[in-house]
């Protein structure tokens, strides 16, 4: 499990029983074998691979990863720059244009390795089935990690876009961290007030304003 390598394995370890964590490996070791799944199985932990926890300054919240055929990376929103931004994340860039300028990449790796852990709260999915995974493995693994990301002393920025994601609020230590909210970038909900929400400058400013490095989102 690539996730025991990683800065993240022993906090979110305290917080899991045991019989979890064996659940987690038994269903990583048969559901790829009886079902096609996204995204592959070496990118499943892709999030915690590229964003250590100590470097973790912003949280950008999915449900869970796209269930089409090359698109699903193991970051939430993410694809691969020679697939097509899906409607979320092309609303995504809209709206990063808008708050701070374009970005032609559809892939967000580089978000990543600046410190945005892009994170879905179900980490696998089957071949079109949005979130037919939910509800087997992955939240009370996620919901450790959300909390595990709260409780670190460095003041982080939380971005919960849509209903599923804010439900994740009650994980989060509003004292020291800043949370921003706004309807999903979906086409379906985008205009009810993601568009206009500018989550990136204002993330921006809180961590300017905490003296951490602020995120190149353009890059």
């Amino acid at each position: 499990m690539p996730l025991a390598q990683t800065s993240w394995a022993l906090p979110i370890k305290t917080k899991l029983t045991p019989e979890q964590i064996t659940a987690i490996h038994q269903f990583l070791a048969t559901v790829y074998q009886i079902q096609t799944v996204y995204p592959p199985k070496d990118k499943v932990f892709a999030a915690l691979m590229a964003t250590p926890l100590p470097q973790t300054k912003v949280v950008i919240m999915g449900q869970d990863p796209y269930h089409e055929v090359g698109q699903a990376q193991g970051l939430s929103f993410s694809v691969p720059d020679n697939v097509p931004a899906p409607p979320s994340l092309r609303n995504i860039l809209k709206e990063l244009t808008t708050d701070i300028g374009p970005r032609q990449s559809h892939d967000l790796t580089t978000w990543a390795q600046q410190g945005v852990l892009l994170l879905n709260a179900v980490l696998t999915v089957p071949a079109g089935q949005a979130n037919g995974h939910a509800g087997t493995v992955w939240e009370p693994l996620t919901d450790a990690i959300i909390t595990t990301v709260s409780e670190d002393a460095s003041p982080k920025v939380f971005i919960l876009w849509g209903k599923y994601a804010q439900s994740k609020r009650r994980l989060i230590d509003e004292s020291k961290h800043l949370v921003l909210t706004s309807a999903h970038p979906s086409p379906l909900s985008a205009y009810r007030g993601f568009f206009g929400s500018r989550p990136f400058s204002k993330a921006n400013a809180f961590l300017a304003a905490q003296n951490r490095t602020t995120i190149a989102w353009l890059k």
